[in-house]
C-alpha cells in the first residue's frame, strides 16, 4: 500500500483548460506557489474538442461561402471542399491531440503539474492518487462541463456523437442527424452539410434554432441551412434510438422516424463536479457551483469556481475573463490589498459577447430585447438591414443580414446588440465596449465608423434610433 505524500502550496487548481491555466498564470506572476491538476489533456475542452477544432472545421466553410458571393470568384470556388485537407488542418490546430506544448508552458511559468483525477478531501485539501496537495490560500475548481445526454434507453449502445466526436471525427458520415438547436448543433450542421453529409436537425419545441439569441438570428440561420440542403424540423422529440448494421434509426414523437449513419446529441452541458469530493466540504456532488463576483464559492473564504462550472456564462472567453479576475482577487486577498473593480467579474451580468460561426454568422453582446424587458429595463429595439450599408454590398453581392440594438430609453445607453450576417463576428467587440463602458448614445455619434466598411451599420442604427 502506497504512502500518501503531502505537498503544501499557496494555490491548488483543479482543471488545466484555458481557465485553469489563466488562473495559474496570474497566481504565479504574483509569486504564489501553484499546483495545477489535470486528468486529461492540458488545454482542456476548448483546445481539443470545442473552440479550436470546431472553428478550424468551419473556417474553410465560411471562407468558401463568402467567396461565392464575390463577383470574379464564384467559378473559382464552385467545386467541393477538400475535406481531407480541412480535417488535416483541424488536426494541426489540436496538435494531434497531444499536449506537449501546454506542458512546456506550465513548466515555463513555474507551476507544478499533477496528472490524475483531483478530488477535494477536506477544506483546502486536494488528493491526486497518493499525493495530498494542501492550499494555504485558495483551491480553484476549473473543471468545466461535459455533454449532457438525454435518458433514452439503450443510448450508450448506439454510440452517439457528442461535441467531442463531431469535432474530432476522421471521416464524414453520409447522413447525420443533429438533435438540438443551440450553438453546437447549428455550427456542426453547417460544417457537415458543407462537407457533403445529408444533415437533418431535430429541435424539440417551437423555439427554433439559437433560442437564446434574438429571434431573427435563428430565423436567418435556419433559412441559410435549408438553402444549403439541410432539413430543419422543429417541434419534434426523440423517443428512441437504435443502431442496426451500422444504421441509426431515430423514432420521433410524431410517429415517424429518421435514419442516419451517425447521430449527434447537442442537448446541453452538465458540470464536471460529480466526482470532485464536494461532499467533503458541505457541497452537493454534481451541482453547479454558486459564486460571488470575485468567483469565490458562496459560503467559503478559500474555494473558488471559475469558468463553465459556475454556470454564469458557458463561454471560453468569459471563463478566461473570470480566471483573470479570480487570480487578481486571490493575490489581493493574500497581500491584504483592498478589492476594487479589477477584482469583480461584472461583465458576466450585462456585457457577455458571443459569436456563432455559421453562415451567416450570428453575434451578440449584452441582453436580448426579451431579457432586457424581463430585467425591468425600459428599452426600445432598433433594427436595420445590412443592405443599407455600402460596405456590406462590397463585402458580398446580395449581402443579407440584420442588426439590432436594444436601447435603455431612461439611461440612454445600450443594453444589447445583435448582428447577423457574413463576417459580423469581428464587429461585436465594438458593441461589447459600448455596453461594458455604458457609453451614452449621444457619445456614440462621435465614434465615426470608417467608410466603406460593414461597421457603418452603427451609423444606420443611430440614425434609426434618432428618427423614431
Amino acid at each position: 500500500m502506497s504512502e500518501t505524500e503531502t505537498l503544501p502550496y499557496d494555490v491548488v487548481i483543479i482543471g488545466a483548460g484555458p481557465v485553469g491555466e489563466n488562473v495559474a498564470d496570474r497566481t504565479r506572476a504574483a509569486g504564489l506557489s501553484t499546483a495545477i491538476v489535470e486528468s486529461e489533456l492540458l488545454g482542456g475542452e476548448c483546445s481539443y474538442w470545442a473552440c479550436m477544432p470546431s472553428k478550424a472545421l468551419l473556417r474553410p466553410v465560411i471562407a468558401r461561402a463568402d467567396a461565392r458571393r464575390v463577383p470574379g470568384l464564384r467559378t473559382a470556388v464552385a467545386g467541393p471542399l477538400d475535406v481531407p485537407a480541412v480535417l488535416a488542418h483541424r488536426d494541426w490546430f489540436t496538435s494531434g491531440w497531444k499536449d506537449d506544448g501546454q506542458v512546456a508552458w506550465i513548466e515555463g511559468i513555474g507551476a507544478d503539474l499533477f496528472r490524475g483525477h483531483g478530488r477535494l478531501s477536506g477544506e483546502r485539501t486536494v488528493t491526486v492518487g497518493t499525493k495530498t496537495l494542501t492550499a494555504r490560500h485558495a483551491v480553484v475548481v476549473a473543471t468545466g462541463t461535459r455533454a449532457a445526454l438525454p435518458p433514452l434507453p439503450g443510448l450508450a449502445e448506439v454510440r452517439p456523437w457528442t461535441s467531442r466526436e463531431a469535432t474530432s471525427s476522421q471521416s464524414v458520415p453520409g447522413r447525420l442527424v443533429v438533435v438540438g438547436g443551440g450553438v453546437v448543433a447549428v455550427e456542426m450542421a453547417t460544417a457537415y452539410q458543407a462537407f457533403g453529409s445529408r444533415v437533418t436537425v431535430l429541435v424539440r419545441g417551437d423555439g427554433g434554432l439559437l433560442p437564446r439569441m434574438e429571434p431573427f438570428a435563428g430565423e436567418l440561420v435556419t433559412e441559410a441551412l435549408r438553402e444549403a440542403g439541410a432539413e430543419i424540423r422543429t417541434g419534434v422529440g426523440v423517443e428512441s434510438v437504435t443502431r442496426e448494421s451500422g444504421v441509426v434509426r431515430v423514432a420521433l414523437d410524431t410517429g415517424d422516424f429518421v435514419e442516419a449513419d451517425e447521430i449527434l446529441f447537442a442537448t446541453g452541458r452538465t458540470p464536471h463536479t460529480d466526482d470532485l469530493g464536494l461532499e467533503t466540504v458541505g457541497l452537493t456532488p454534481g451541482s453547479w457551483l454558486s459564486v460571488d463576483d470575485t468567483l469565490q464559492v458562496t459560503g467559503t473564504d478559500w474555494l473558488y469556481a471559475v469558468g463553465d462550472v459556475n454556470h454564469r456564462a458557458l463561454l471560453t472567453h468569459q471563463g478566461k475573463y473570470q480566471a483573470r479576475i479570480a487570480g487578481a482577487a486571490i493575490t489581493a486577498r493574500v497581500s491584504g490589498a483592498p478589492l476594487g473593480p479589477a477584482h469583480h467579474a461584472t461583465a458576466d451580468h450585462h456585457a457577455v459577447p458571443q459569436v456563432v460561426f455559421t453562415d451567416p454568422e450570428a453575434a451578440s453582446a449584452g441582453l436580448t430585447l426579451a431579457e432586457a424587458e424581463s430585467a425591468g429595463h425600459r428599452v426600445r429595439a432598433v433594427d436595420v438591414e445590412f443592405s443599407s450599408v455600402a460596405g456590406a454590398g462590397l463585402y458580398a453581392e446580395g449581402y443579407k443580414g440584420r442588426a439590432r440594438m436594444v436601447v435603455d430609453v431612461e439611461a440612454e445607453i445600450l443594453r444589447g446588440v445583435t448582428f447577423v450576417g457574413p463576417g459580423v463576428g469581428e464587429l461585436i467587440h465594438s458593441a461589447t465596449i459600448a455596453i461594458a463602458a455604458r457609453v451614452p448614445i449621444d457619445q456614440l455619434w462621435h465614434a465615426v465608423p470608417a467608410y466603406p466598411t460593414i461597421s457603418e451599420v452603427w451609423l444606420r442604427l443611430l440614425e434609426a434610433y434618432r428618427d423614431k
